[in-house]
């Protein structure tokens, strides 16, 4: 809790936690402020740098209206509460990072009073790591892992078909090899006139009248 000391009239102090770390682009920056005065009409507003030159964001209220807006280059949205003012910033950039402040107008009635620079919030954008994903295949695994088994099964059956095929051609090709006896016969009864031994006998009746 912050305690805010007492304030003689129509002043405003601020308090700040002095830092908030970011780790997911989203930032939750409460100002509690004291305010002892008479005004009706307020504005609290968000600045950023040492300076306080760039403002982030602001509301205004009164007892019948709430206004707010935003600098284009951040995404910042202030609520208010009893004593506090509630600024909600997300999708944050590390290059966000910096020191803000807290800035509490009392408008109207006068006199215009406004809060003296308190020490601000360092507010720390981590850097968000990059997530690399790996491309998913458009074809899901089961639907692979089928056509792969059945593309292996038909080739083993092409492979079986094909070895039966070379096998018949194979014996068929054998049984074609045998060749005829070419050896020369010789006539009855002259095995000895010039004819070899192993020459078998010509049988000279079917040449007879």
């Amino acid at each position: 809790l912050t305690f805010l000391p007492s304030l003689p009239e129509n002043k405003i102090l601020v308090a700040q936690s002095p830092l908030l770390t970011v780790a997911n682009k989203t930032a939750t920056l409460v100002c509690n402020y004291t305010y002892n005065g008479t005004g009706k009409e307020f504005r609290a507003s968000l600045h950023k740098g040492t300076d306080s030159a760039v403002e982030v964001c602001f509301i205004s209220w009164n007892t019948t209206k709430i206004s707010s807006a935003s600098n284009k280059e951040f995404n910042c949205q202030g609520a208010y509460d009893k004593d506090k003012v509630i600024f909600n910033l997300w999708n944050m950039s590390a290059s966000q990072t910096d020191i803000y402040f807290c800035k509490i107008e009392a408008m109207y009635p006068p006199p215009y009073v406004n809060n003296e620079k308190s020490n601000g919030t360092v507010i720390h954008v981590q850097e968000t790591p990059i997530q690399i994903q790996e491309p998913q295949s458009a074809i899901p695994l089961w639907i692979m892992a089928t056509v792969t088994g059945v593309l292996a099964f038909y080739s083993m059956l092409i492979t079986t078909v094909f070895i039966n095929y070379w096998q018949k051609s194979k014996k068929n090709l054998y049984h074609q090899s045998d060749y005829m006896n070419m050896t020369p016969r010789h006539p009855p009864y002259q095995k000895n006139k010039g004819y070899p031994s192993y020459a078998p006998t010509r049988d000279y009746t079917a040449y007879r009248s």
